[in-house]
């Protein structure tokens, strides 16, 4: 309501799956905390649009849609599919589907809009045989077919969406694959394309009409030129996915094929500090499909899609090729029809133990070694194969055969990694099957409590028994939302349900097994994540920082768990690794220092400054060090990382030591995660140092094994932990290691020039407080001419070392830089790649470190012996000396 915000409204569609008393419209008095059910139609038609006139708040008009979805069919329309009025804000409503002008015979879904300008214009597109665009010029009671173009409602279940311009009356706009504008109240209208196509909704700024956002299968968009320019549909991580794999490549890439827009594979993780689409491709296959990556040759791609599409890419060369198993367009039939039943997600998958051999699965397993060039059947019919499952979908009024009702298909299957020719299926339709010799005979197996034609979503084998696996399944399509997982340890002679601790309304998708600790598994849900670490006997909710969304697929490559949301794109933990050493032990532990997983010694990882909102954010660099801290008010808390001998490299603190350079670091109750950036301790600088090309950080750590030693309140533990090559990289250990060690001698002699700088600095203030009083007593006249001479001795020196003029970023581009920076310069070139330094670069440090050298022997001199002398003078004459040793 526009002027009481307690007095709402809704429309509630209810269960697709089943009938529900739980439909229609409802009102809440009280802001949303009560609701009370004002309009119902039957317990299978739902309401789906909801208008309320903005001139009077008190008149609404209501669609009411029959819509029912088995795992066979989708039926739009029918019996209490209609339009409703009501002129006393929902006490009573008036079934108008019958007023002068609307069509006759059986109705669908429908949309209404009332005009802001003109309360008694009132447009409704309608789901009919004779259906359309209607008008009525009179505020609902007598109508008029304004325009019938199939454009406007194809596929009307998936749109019929109807809006109002907010200032011109005959302005008018249909959603569709397009989106439609009539200036003429609805007799013509003109196409539209927002960024992404499928569109859904639409808002009409109600004080400016050239202020919209519309929503489509891209996420949302904004246009401030009534649909002229609409933003990017890039800065949504809304993406739909339906399984996720990953290949070989370093670092690995992550595939999945998103609901209603390409198929990707982007990189888990960069050099850089975000994800971006610069780190990703599109790929083989389509919106629907699972995709394939040949273990020989991770540039070739197999995916799929509905009607049994499916493609081979090869992203080195750009060639695409349709290897179809059966090329047979069935568009727009049942799968009465087909050849071969292939679902709209239909499985495809490499063997484990023969890189040629490509599996795909319809009713039938199908098996290529040749890259789809020549496909063979391994198997009998696997499904139930039960014709009255397989008419055509959609109806009464409008069909719609896209494969996603395609029933009585193969929607799952595996090979085992453990063992060559196990091969297990489960089917759409409730049945699993297994072969132990490649498909030349296949058992069915039978699960007792999981309810006929429930359909199988997953199938994992157990790592560590062999004839164990794991299968999830999903009863959703016909009502039943209870969670179906099941395991064996027998090749399906037994099988026990393992679903306690799961909410019994979160129907499960997929389930997973950790490849390290056994009776490890990872369940998910239509409504989040599970973890279990008995085998299944019990879960707990793993949400985490996840949100609340349908996890549709996941996997574990490299100890880390990935995932695959309806909704929220790809979301992953980057170490599971603590989860391996959870014990019982730990429980009644003050702290936990958990060993860290090796780490490849690459880019960063990680942002200087706030995360990205339009990237993907990146796997954390360095090294990743988890632990646990019970309590943390009275903790003082120390992580030490040391090289495998014990020499401390760095030390963090949450009190530290100033004088030891320790860095801080901040604690939590609970799980903690600190990283160490795998660098040694930075070079010593000096408040305002300003350099062009040039850095004080330290060297980065050369791969092998080191050290963490966390200490809280004086008890410490300890773990050892590896720093790997990065594979990618041509230097060779050796040469890494010649790098490492060039680099710590750049680091050590910047530490000694800026030390000198600050040196310099420290006397010079000394020597002006013991001068300043002095000036103009001739009498001490011997003094300042002493310390004048000094002072202009070391500024010589310090403007020698560095740019003292510089004192803004640029200031370099205008003032020439001097021996700090040009040694920092060398550092940072040979601080790239994994390279020893250059013939080059070795000369250069040597010039420069020589010149250095060269100050320093100055300044020695006027610190050993003219300030000496200076300090003698000094004392003379009863006046405190000038401590060089006070800088440090």
């Amino acid at each position: 309501h526009p002027k009481n915000p307690d007095l709402v409204y809704a429309a509630v569609l209810g269960d697709l799956y089943k009938s529900s008393e739980e439909r229609g419209v409802y009102r809440s008095e009280n802001g949303g905390k009560n609701w009370k059910r004002i309009l119902f139609a039957n317990a299978d038609a739902g309401a789906v649009e909801l208008c309320m006139d903005p001139n009077n708040p008190r008149i609404l008009f209501a669609s009411t849609w029959r819509i029912r979805r088995t795992p066979s069919s989708l039926e739009s329309g029918g019996e209490g599919s209609a339009l409703w009025m009501t002129k006393d804000g929902g006490d009573t409503w008036t079934n108008i589907s019958k007023n002068e002008g609307l069509p006759k015979g059986a109705w669908g879904i429908s949309g209404v809009t009332v005009s802001p300008v003109n309360s008694n214009r009132v447009y409704a597109i309608i789901e009919n045989e004779n259906g359309g665009v209607f008008r009525s010029d009179d505020g609902g009671t007598v109508w008029k077919k304004m325009n019938e173009d199939r454009n406007l409602r194809q596929r009307a279940w998936y749109y019929s969406k109807i809006y109002a311009d907010t200032k011109e009356i005959d302005v008018l706009y249909v959603l569709n694959v397009s989106y439609h504008r009539s200036k003429d109240g609805g007799k013509t209208f003109q196409n539209y394309n927002a960024p992404h196509g499928d569109h859904h909704d639409l808002w009409i700024a109600p004080e400016d009409n050239q202020r919209m956002v519309i929503a489509d299968d891209g996420g949302a968009q904004v246009s401030f030129d009534a649909g002229e320019n609409w933003t990017t549909t890039g800065n949504q991580p809304t993406a739909q996915y339906y399984r996720v794999t990953t290949d070989s490549n370093f670092p690995y890439r992550i595939y999945g094929a998103q609901q209603d827009n390409s198929t990707q594979r982007i990189l888990h993780r960069t050099d850089g500090f975000s994800i971006g689409e610069r780190d990703w491709d599109v790929t083989a296959g389509g919106e629907s499909g699972w995709l394939a990556i040949d273990p020989t040759n991770n540039d070739i791609v197999y995916g799929g899609s509905y009607d049994g599409f499916l493609e081979r890419k090869n992203h080195a060369t750009g060639e695409s090729r349709s290897i179809n198993a059966w090329p047979d367009n069935p568009m727009g039939h049942g799968a009465e029809g087909a050849k071969y039943r292939f679902q709209w997600n239909f499985p495809i998958f490499f063997s484990p133990h023969d890189q040629t051999k490509l599996y795909a699965a319809s009713n039938v397993l199908h098996v290529t070694h040749n890259g789809g060039e020549k496909w063979e059947i391994i198997s009998p019919d696997l499904t139930r194969n039960d014709p009255t499952k397989m008419g055509p979908s959609g109806g009464p009024i409008t069909k719609d055969n896209t494969s996603v009702e395609y029933y009585c298909t193969i929607f799952t299957a595996s090979e085992s990694p453990y063992e060559k020719d196990v091969i297990m299926t489960g089917s759409d339709d409730g049945l699993l099957h297994l072969t132990r010799d490649g498909g030349k005979t296949w058992t069915k197996m039978t699960v007792p409590g999981l309810p006929e034609w429930t359909m199988f979503n997953s199938i994992d084998f157990d790592p560590f028994v062999k004839g164990g696996a794991y299968v999830a399944a999903t009863s959703y399509k016909s009502g039943d939302y209870h969670p179906y997982l099941f395991k064996t340890k027998d090749y399906g002679k037994t099988w026990t349900k393992i679903t306690d601790g799961i909410d019994p309304g979160h129907f499960t998708r997929v389930v997973r097994a950790d490849l390290k600790r056994p009776g490890l598994l990872y369940a998910g849900t239509e409504s989040g994540m599970y973890i279990s670490f008995d085998d299944g006997s019990s879960w707990k909710p793993f949400q985490l920082n996840l949100p609340v969304v349908p996890i549709t697929d996941l996997t574990i490559k490299n100890d880390n768990l990935i995932a695959a949301t309806q909704g929220r794109s790809f979301w992953l933990i980057d170490d599971v690794t603590p989860l391996h050493q959870l014990s019982e032990a730990m429980n009644g532990s003050e702290f936990t220092l958990y060993k860290p997983m090796p780490s490849y010694r690459m880019g960063p990882g990680f942002s200087f400054g706030r995360a990205s909102r339009t990237e993907g954010k990146n796997h954390p660099g360095g090294v990743m060090v988890h632990y646990y801290i019970k309590d943390t008010v009275k903790a003082v808390v120390s992580m030490e990382i040391m090289e495998s001998g014990g020499k401390l490299i760095k030390k963090y603190s949450t009190k530290p030591d100033k004088k030891a350079k320790d860095e801080a670091m901040k604690v939590k109750p609970g799980g903690n995660r600190f990283g160490w950036n795998m660098r040694y301790k930075d070079a010593e600088g000096f408040d305002g140092l300003i350099m062009w090309a040039g850095s004080l950080t330290g060297p980065k750590a050369p791969p092998g094994m080191y050290k963490v030693r966390m200490t809280i309140n004086g008890k410490s533990q300890e773990n050892d932990f590896e720093i790997l090559k990065d594979p990618r990289t041509s230097g060779t250990i050796g040469d890494i290691k010649e790098q490492f060690d060039f680099l710590i001698s750049v680091r050590d002699k910047l530490s000694e020039t800026n030390l000198a700088v600050k040196k310099i600095r420290a006397t010079r203030d000394q020597l002006n407080r013991v001068t300043e009083p002095m000036k103009g007593k001739e009498d001490m006249k011997d003094v300042t001419e002493m310390a004048k001479s000094i002072l202009d001795d070391m500024k010589k020196i310090e403007e020698a070392l560095y740019q003292t003029k510089n004192k803004s970023g640029q200031d370099p581009l205008n003032y020439p830089v001097r021996l700090n920076n040009k040694l920092a310069a060398v550092g940072g070139e040979a601080d790239g790649s994994d390279y020893k330094p250059t013939t080059q670069v070795r000369a250069a440090y040597g010039e420069i470190s020589g010149k250095i050298e060269e100050q320093l022997q100055m300044l020695n001199k006027v610190f050993n012996d003219r300030i000496p002398k200076f300090n003698d003078l000094v004392k003379q004459k009863q006046i405190n000396p000038v401590s060089v040793t006070e800088v440090f």
